[in-house]
């Protein structure tokens, strides 16, 4: 019995250009659903966060006259993040038909890059104790390390905090 094998046909691609390699963002986390997507410009006369003190990676920000406390979260040195939007797709792109499934693919375009993120919360500094988005990325870095690792390997992933 012979048996062919085929490539799949990606169903979601992440294109980058060389002026997104240039643009860098800092994301901010903020405990609160903003029900809209996509650019929100100009949000520098609402969004003025302010270092708490010189050399600290704490920030305090007013939004909507509530008083939210951040905290810098530095990805690791191995790890990058990126900042994507839908890609328009061309013309005439059909979905791809695979093994009797119809297969709907699409792309993102990179916008920016980043290196670390502000965690936002009410009232206190998040930590990772109490904040679930901290946990879950300190989590999260733990476990891709073990997936990305060789056995008899062991390296384990700090988040810079």
């Amino acid at each position: 019995m012979t048996s062919t094998a085929t490539v799949s046909q990606p169903m979601l691609t992440i294109e980058q250009d060389q002026a997104s390699q240039q643009v860098k963002a800092v994301p901010n986390l903020l405990p609160c659903r903003i029900h809209h997507t996509g650019p929100a410009d100009p949000v520098l006369p609402h969004w003025k966060p302010a270092q708490v003190a010189e050399g600290t990676t704490t920030s305090v920000a007013y939004f909507r006259g509530r008083k939210l406390h951040g905290k810098v979260v530095a990805l690791p040195d191995q790890c990058r993040g990126v900042l994507v939007g839908r890609k328009p797709q061309e013309g005439d792109q059909k979905p791809v038909k695979q093994d009797e499934d119809v297969v709907e693919t699409g792309a993102m375009q990179v916008t920016a890059g980043f290196d670390s993120m502000v965690v936002w919360s009410h009232e206190v500094v998040a930590d990772s104790a109490s904040d679930p988005y901290i946990r879950s990325i300190e989590e999260w870095l733990q476990v891709a390390e073990q997936i990305h690792s060789y056995p008899g390997q062991s390296k384990a992933v700090k988040v810079h905090q």
